[in-house]
C-alpha cells in the first residue's frame, strides 16, 4: 500500500486540473464516440443498462469496451502504486500521470482523421479504449492517494457532502470551497469540450492531453 499522501500547496491544483480533464473526456466520449462514457463509469453502467433494455442510440459493445478498458487501467494504476510507492524514484504518482498523458496523446493522434462515430469503427473503439485506460489509471491513482473530496470523476458524493455538511443541515461546511470548485471545474471541462467538438475531435483531446501534462509537471514539483 502506498503511504498516505500529504496535502500540500500543489496537490489540490493537480487534482482540480484532473477534474477538468474528466469533464473534457466525458464530453468527448458521450458526444463524439457513440453515447458512451470513458471517464464516468457510473454513467456508463447506466447507459449499458439502457442499451440492454433496447433504448435507441446506445451501444452495448461500446459501453462494455469502455468498462473493460477502464477496469484494466485501474488495475495498472493499482499495480503502479503497489510496486512504486516505496521507491524514492520514480515517483508513483508522476509515473501514473505520465502514462495517462501518453495514452491521451495517442488518442489525440488517432483522432486526426476522425469524422464521426459511425464512420471508422476501429478508430472509434481505439479512442474509447485509450481514453478509458487513461481514466482508469488516474482514478486508481487518486484513490490510492486517499484525499477527501478529491475523486476527480464522481460528483455525487461531493454534492451530497456540500448539502449534508452545510449549515442548513446543521453542519460546519468543511472543505466547502474544495467541493464547490470540483463541481464548477467538471462543468467547465464538459462545456469547453462540447464547444471544441464543434471544430474537431482533436481539439478537446489535445486540450485534455496538455492539461494532463501539466499534472505531470505539478506532480514532479510536489514536496
Amino acid at each position: 500500500m502506498p503511504p498516505e499522501t500529504p496535502v500540500n500547496n500543489t496537490l489540490p491544483l493537480l487534482l482540480h486540473i484532473a477534474t477538468t480533464i474528466t469533464g473534457l473526456i466525458d464530453a468527448i466520449s458521450y458526444l463524439a464516440l457513440g453515447h458512451v462514457f470513458t471517464a464516468n463509469m457510473t454513467g456508463n453502467v447506466v447507459l449499458l443498462a439502457f442499451a440492454v433494455a433496447g433504448a435507441p442510440g446506445l451501444s452495448i459493445p461500446r459501453s462494455l469496451t469502455a468498462l473493460g478498458a477502464f477496469f484494466i487501467g485501474a488495475v495498472i494504476g493499482g499495480r503502479l502504486a503497489t510496486r512504486l510507492a516505496e521507491l524514492v524514484r520514480p515517483n508513483w504518482i508522476t509515473t501514473a500521470l505520465s502514462l495517462e498523458s501518453v495514452l491521451l496523446l495517442v488518442a489525440t493522434l488517432a483522432a486526426i482523421t476522425f469524422r464521426d462515430a459511425s464512420g471508422s469503427l476501429f478508430q472509434s473503439y481505439s479512442i474509447i479504449v485509450l481514453t478509458a485506460l487513461s481514466m482508469g489509471i488516474r482514478n486508481a491513482t487518486v484513490r490510492k492517494m486517499g484525499i477527501p473530496d478529491f475523486t476527480t470523476t464522481v460528483l455525487t458524493l461531493t454534492i451530497t457532502g456540500l448539502a449534508a455538511d452545510s449549515t442548513l443541515a446543521g453542519g460546519t461546511n468543511p472543505r466547502w470551497h474544495r467541493r464547490l470548485l470540483a463541481v464548477v471545474l467538471m462543468f467547465l471541462g464538459a462545456a469547453i469540450g462540447t464547444l471544441l467538438l464543434r471544430r474537431s475531435l482533436v481539439l478537446p483531446l489535445a486540450t485534455a492531453t496538455l492539461l494532463s501534462i501539466c499534472c505531470v509537471i505539478i506532480s514532479m514539483k510536489k514536496k
